[in-house]
């Protein structure tokens, strides 16, 4: 069973049933006001803030923000999300 197919599930769940904030700005403030769980960044985020310890989980998705966008089901290239609510998605499990 690969990764791909559960991560993209449990986006897809994320986002739908529960609360993504989607960008480097939003995802750097969900963290600052604690409000992120859990944050996904692609592989080329050029946050350097956000690759550091920044107290919750942290999950790199192997593809690059154009992928990442694609599996959010966005128009756009995603470098980083936050995931504010999980919904009914087993996200926190990545």
């Amino acid at each position: 069973m690969s990764n791909k197919v559960d991560i993209s599930r449990a986006l897809k769940a994320a986002i739908t049933t529960g609360k993504v904030e989607f960008g480097v700005d939003q995802t750097e403030k969900a963290v600052k006001t604690g409000k992120a769980q859990m944050i996904i960044l692609s592989r080329n985020c050029p946050s350097k803030a956000l690759a550091g310890d920044v107290g919750v989980k942290v999950h790199v998705f192997e593809g690059n923000n154009m992928e990442l966008g694609a599996l959010c089901g966005k128009p756009f290239s995603v470098s980083a999300l936050a995931v504010i609510d999980k919904g009914t998605s087993n996200i926190m499990t990545l």
